[in-house]
């Protein structure tokens, strides 16, 4: 799973659709996490999280639900909805990379945070689309991240 080189520009764009979506719907957090289970941005209520577990065993529990999925001839699983006494989590398909993970209160409709979920997935989908329009030849694949030394990632390329 390679992502597209992402720029200041791309996160900025993601992480406002991510609060247009909190704001819209109520909901606690919201989290863009690539399928290999790594975090890319979040934002939200999140300071009592630890959304990088969180990341990785919502990615794990889509996967599942995939095979799940093709176990019983279904194309279309797209999301996974966890459903609690005081929080509930939606796992919703973003593009063949990326996962949308909002926590909200588990009074709230999952049937709400699905219909506004619907135009942050558009505008996620079209933002990492841009990005990848950009350099498509430049992607990034963050199981590759050597997570005790991730400087290389970082610096910055001459051109």
């Amino acid at each position: 799973m390679a992502l597209p080189q992402l720029i200041e520009e791309d996160i900025t764009e993601i992480h406002a659709s991510l609060m247009d979506l909190l704001i819209k719907c109520d909901a606690s957090a919201g989290l863009l996490i690539d399928k290999g289970g790594f975090m890319i941005t979040q934002c939200g209520r999140t300071t009592d999280l630890d959304a990088t577990t969180l990341a990785a065993l919502a990615a794990a529990s889509f996967a599942a639900t995939e095979t799940i999925a093709s176990l019983v001839q279904e194309k279309n699983f797209s999301s996974v909805y966890q459903q609690g006494e005081k929080h509930s989590l939606l796992v919703i398909n973003v593009d063949e990379n990326c996962l949308l993970c909002v926590i909200f209160q588990a009074n709230l409709s999952v049937g709400a945070i699905k219909y506004y979920s619907t135009e942050t997935l558009r505008r996620l989908a079209m933002q990492l689309q841009i990005a990848d329009h950009r350099s498509p030849d430049k992607k990034l694949d963050l199981s590759m991240l050597n997570m005790a030394d991730p400087a290389p990632l970082f610096k910055r390329k001459s051109a």
